[in-house]
């Protein structure tokens, strides 16, 4: 694991800590931490920052397929909205430019090819993310996907 990346153990997974320092690395403001719930096929908020409350009801359990989050795991790749505010892919739902978000990127967290949840960070300005960096934000899902399923 990185060593700007708070250690994760089983015993003690400090989620919005590794979600935090995650966050800060990109430079973002926003970000969310989902669990693949295999029962019924639902991403579970496990961490989040700079959302906001009204939104919390809509992020706590996302179908697969559903959402930048949802599309991420469907896919099984990354999805990025350059600008969410402007985008008309229909992608992100409506309700997700309440976050203010403008550059965004989510990432499967896979365990293999297993999935195991989901990654995502946001800034508040438009933004298109490097090829780097999504290979970046894959890598750092791979190394705790084991811990999060």
């Amino acid at each position: 694991m990185s060593e700007h990346l708070p250690s994760l153990h089983p015993a003690s997974q400090d989620w919005d800590g590794f979600l935090n320092s995650v966050i800060d690395e990109f430079g973002c403001t926003t970000g969310t931490l989902h669990r693949l719930d295999a029962a019924d096929r639902h991403l579970k908020l496990v961490a989040h920052r700079g959302i906001p409350p009204q939104l919390m009801p809509v992020i706590q359990s996302i179908p697969i397929g559903k959402g930048i989050a949802g599309a991420a795991a469907e896919r099984l790749e990354p999805v990025e909205l350059c600008n969410l505010q402007t985008d008309t892919s229909g992608v992100a739902k409506p309700g997700a430019k309440q976050t203010q978000v403008q550059g965004s990127l989510a990432v499967p967290v896979l365990d293999g090819d297993r999935l195991c949840g989901t990654l995502g960070i946001g800034k508040l300005t438009a933004y298109e993310f490097t090829p780097e960096e999504k290979e970046r934000l894959i890598a750092i899902g791979r190394e705790v996907a084991a811990r999060l399923a």
